[in-house]
């Protein structure tokens, strides 16, 4: 087991009652719960990031351009 931190977290009510249900359905801990929600939040914000690092050089076209080029094809 990877070595821990103690934190203290306020949760919503009702947040908390759905957090205790999953952990219990799942048979973990509620730390195992918000452990694994968090570490899956950070791994999709490191790949968005990863994307936007990717297309950083992309050309960019202005909202106006966008715009008139959308209604110059029939899409709005």
């Amino acid at each position: 087991m990877p070595a821990t931190k103690r934190a203290t977290i306020y949760f919503d009510s009702a947040l908390h009652d759905v957090l205790r249900e999953r952990a219990a359905e799942a048979e973990m801990s509620l730390s195992d719960i918000v452990n694994e929600v968090l570490r899956s939040a950070l791994d999709e914000d490191e790949a968005d990031h990863a994307i936007f690092e990717q297309r950083r050089d992309d050309p960019t076209v202005d909202f106006e351009t966008f715009a008139a080029d959308m209604k110059r094809r029939g899409r709005i």
